[in-house]
């Protein structure tokens, strides 16, 4: 593959609800440039874009593809990214580095949950698109009725640029309005326009043509005089209108049958923006905010936004570079890191095939393999004109799981492992529990999180089991506490002895505040060291169900000691006793963790929402409308929400969103501690057993 330079660049994402069909439509772009010599097929796992073991055990896209495509002397770096929810994080990273996107909406189904949620990012990413009605060789397509679909979604108006050419088993091609051509196929064969298509084309022409004179004022004052636009002028006001994202051109296609490519590709070129005609990218430098062109003579900046392990390759950085140039062979800085790193081999990704490359120009998105530092989110620049980017933001986690290792064997790789599967997704997390000794692996769903597991066994051979997650209650005590404790055990040698007094008090400030309140020397005050380790054991042992214990204050204000048999060890098991007794006579408690969560859903679903929320203890903060769409905001018990991604989008038809956080802890309603208690001696005395 030639070196592209910035003018001759387009890098588009392909998004939509999972099954509008991305995949095949990429497919089809290679085939009809002669970049493949066969169509591959996603049920017998034959595509370039869907190349891991499991995105083809599944049927699947689950990580976004870089496809570029070679056409009029172009490359354009097509993204195919994931349509299934649970992998959003792989459509925002590839929405964060494109300068346009063309959402794929199935002609049978219409605008779909996926469709939606990608809209709204190429909103937030304040992107250019096309709507591609795709499939529309399905029976049942209907074309107006799926154009319908999209306009409920987008405050931008839609302007077809293609009418399809029947429909069903009866498309053949597309009805061209900016060239008033019929392509049939692919676009190879161009004919004239049926005449019973004639009135329909003409009258969607007007409104093209209506659209492209906005563009220029001096277009829009030719038009409104009555003068005809030339088609160089209409593609002219076109290419402005949709860069300017006043308008967004429908096109029609079928991507399995190869049907309405040409004239796709075309339009990419000519009215999508190359990275010189996109927005000016903005990096924080060492005086402020820093404006950076895209050329190849500027100072280097490379924003690295996907990172993939590869057992037999290594770590593969994915960046796409804003400013400069990069070279094979070099050195960079990552500014993130505070590092410098040697750049082997570049090299362009088409699926998994690697083509290596001397120079990535600005504006271009390349890999590179084996980086010892970088990880997603970090930037590349030059060390004499260090810059960083702004990293996009990522949703919360929504769903997590409890993993162990599978054999002893994976014990010593569990952590370098969940480690290296965070570092690829940024919306996949994990962390060590204190409270219950569990590693938590949270992300966005049970396909995510299933997708995870399965990773790290084939490609870090990390064998994970999964466990019932266990909500990390906490205890406390409500009132003042007293007790005291006598250790003395007589054996044949040396005894141990050692009585401690302590008072126990709640503290809301603080965590644990230990004193010593001894005065006569009843306890030496060597010994609190050892007496503080006793305490410190049950606070984090926990004293009614094993959970750790909070915000108490510990008095130690008497005792006694022996000149000979009293030691450390003594005082350290009267320490751990009479703390125990002292919290029991503290009238304790367990409390539970509080979530903020935010719920956004359709109008029709919002007494399910609420009825639902009162089943699950939540108080209800607020209820609003955004966009259309019912907010609710409410306070509650994490136990109660470990399982609301699934249940959530079982209500809503899959259409309701979540985001959850961390609020505060409350104490558990008697009824529903007695039964965690219970549950929590239970699984003491069956592990004893």
């Amino acid at each position: 593959m030639k070196e592209y330079t910035t003018d001759a660049i387009r890098n588009i994402a392909l998004v939509s609800h999972s099954g509008a069909g991305k995949t095949m439509l990429a497919e089809a772009f290679l085939h009809f440039t002669g970049a493949t010599t066969r169509l591959g097929q996603i049920e017998d796992g034959s595509t370039i874009s869907d190349f891991e073991d499991e995105e083809v055990r599944r049927n699947l896209s689950l990580s976004t593809a870089i496809i570029p495509v070679e056409y009029k002397d172009h490359k354009i770096n097509i993204l195919d990214t994931p349509g299934y929810t649970d992998f959003i994080g792989e459509v925002i990273s590839a929405l964060s580095v494109v300068d346009g996107a063309l959402v794929l909406v199935d002609s049978v189904s219409g605008a779909e949950v996926g469709t939606e949620i990608a809209w709204n990012y190429c909103d937030d990413f304040n992107l250019p698109r096309f709507v591609v009605i795709n499939k529309m060789n399905r029976d049942n397509a209907n074309f107006e009725k799926a154009l319908a679909s999209v306009s409920l979604l987008s405050s931008i108006r839609l302007i077809p640029v293609q009418l399809p050419w029947g429909e069903r088993s009866e498309f053949k091609g597309v009805l061209d309005l900016l060239t008033m051509k019929a392509y049939s196929g692919d676009g190879k064969e161009i004919g004239e326009i049926p005449a019973e298509f004639q009135d329909q084309v003409e009258n969607a022409r007007m409104e093209l043509i209506e659209a492209a004179a906005e563009g220029e004022d001096a277009l829009l004052e030719k038009y409104l005089e009555g003068e005809a636009l030339s088609a160089e002028e209409i593609e002219r006001g076109l290419r402005k209108v949709v860069r300017e994202k006043a308008f967004i051109p429908v096109f029609v296609s079928a991507g399995s049958a190869e049907i309405g490519i040409s004239r796709l590709l075309d339009a990419v070129i000519q009215l999508m923006p190359s990275p010189a005609q996109a927005p000016v990218k903005i990096a924080m430098g060492k005086s402020g905010e820093e404006e950076l062109e895209p050329s190849d003579d500027n100072p280097l900046g490379a924003y690295v936004w996907k990172t993939t392990a590869d057992p037999f390759v290594g770590k593969i950085t994915y960046f796409r570079v804003y400013s400069g140039l990069m070279s094979s062979d070099n050195r960079v800085w990552n500014q993130t890191k505070n590092s410098e790193e040697r750049i082997g081999t570049l090299q362009l990704l088409r699926g998994k095939e690697q083509i290596g490359v001397k120079n990535v120009h600005a504006g271009d998105i390349a890999t590179v393999p084996k980086l010892s530092h970088t990880s997603t989110g970090d930037t590349l620049c030059d060390k004499g004109h260090p810059i960083q980017f702004n990293v996009p933001e990522f949703p919360n986690a929504l769903y997590r799981v409890a993993v162990s290792p599978g054999t002893q064997a994976d014990s010593a790789k569990i952590s370098p492992t969940l480690t290296k599967l965070s570092d690829e997704d940024m919306t996949l997390s994990w962390y060590q529990e204190a409270s219950t000794n569990q590693t938590i692996l949270q992300g966005m769903g049970d396909q995510h999180i299933d997708v995870a597991i399965r990773k790290a066994e084939t490609k870090f051979q990390t064998g994970l089991k999964m466990e019932e997650l266990k909500v990390p209650y906490q205890e406390t005590i409500t009132k003042d506490g007293d007790a005291r404790y006598r250790h003395k055990k007589q054996t044949g040698g040396a005894g141990q002895f050692a009585e401690v007094a302590m008072r126990v008090s709640p503290n809301e400030d603080e965590i644990y505040v230990f004193k010593n309140d001894v005065f006569g020397g009843a306890i030496s005050s060597g010994y609190m060291t050892a007496i503080e380790k006793g305490i410190k054991v049950v606070m984090r042992d926990g004293v009614i169900a094993g959970f750790p214990v909070q915000n108490v204050s510990v008095s130690v204000y008497d005792g006694k000691e022996h000149p000979v048999d009293s030691k450390p060890v003594a005082f350290e098991v009267a320490g751990r006793e009479a703390f125990k007794m002292a919290v029991k006579d503290a009238a304790p408690v367990l409390l539970e963790p509080i979530v903020n969560v935010r719920i956004i859903v359709p109008e029709a679903n919002m007494g399910d929402i609420l009825g639902d929320l009162n089943t699950r203890r939540a108080r209800v903060q607020g209820m609003d409308t955004e966009k259309g769409r019912s907010v609710v905001t409410a306070k509650v018990p994490l136990a109660e929400m470990l399982r609301y991604t699934t249940d959530l989008r079982s209500m809503t038809g899959g259409r309701g969103v979540f985001t959850l956080e961390h609020s505060h802890y409350e104490v558990v309603p008697t009824h529903i501690a007695q039964e965690v208690i219970d549950a929590r001696l239970k699984e003491v005395e069956s592990k004893e057993e």
